[in-house]
């Protein structure tokens, strides 16, 4: 099963789009599953439903954090390479999708508990979310 396939596995048995994505990789870069989908929690809905930068983009930036991401004083080159590869994630990912937020992707302030469910009524957390996850990790893929 690809990384795309087991994201979306993950968040149609109703983990975050954030948890989905990063718990993917998590085994690859040396974490658990568990442990991964516990750490990206929060950042699912944009944010913990505040319409911010989507959950499955937060995902992607986490595990090239993890993978590239600077650990020792003065290691600029892996902050260099960190940033570029969260560029061309967010280069990528906005061309192919118009967005990274929450509300430029679903057009609903998820902030707002009325347009919130207005967007749960909708369904799209069950029609565009998932496709959004795909993207997020086969992007991500590519790119580790």
């Amino acid at each position: 099963m690809s990384k795309s396939d087991n994201a979306i596995t993950a968040f149609s048995n109703g983990y975050t789009c954030s948890s989905s994505v990063f718990s993917a990789f998590a085994e690859d870069l040396g974490l658990s599953e568990d442990l991964a989908k516990k750490i990206s929690c929060g950042f699912g809905a944009g944010v913990s439903r505040t319409g911010n930068i989507c959950g499955a983009v937060s995902g992607a930036i986490l595990a090239i954090g993890l993978k590239y991401g600077k650990s020792r004083e003065g290691d600029t080159a892996a902050n260099d390479k960190t940033r570029a590869l969260v560029r061309q994630f967010i280069n990528e990912f906005t061309e192919k999708n118009g967005s990274v937020n929450c509300t430029g992707l679903l057009g609903y302030d998820l902030s707002d508990s009325h347009e919130y469910e207005k967007a749960r009524d909708e369904n799209l957390f069950k029609t565009r979310c998932p496709a959004y996850v795909k993207d997020a990790a086969d992007i991500l893929e590519r790119l580790l």
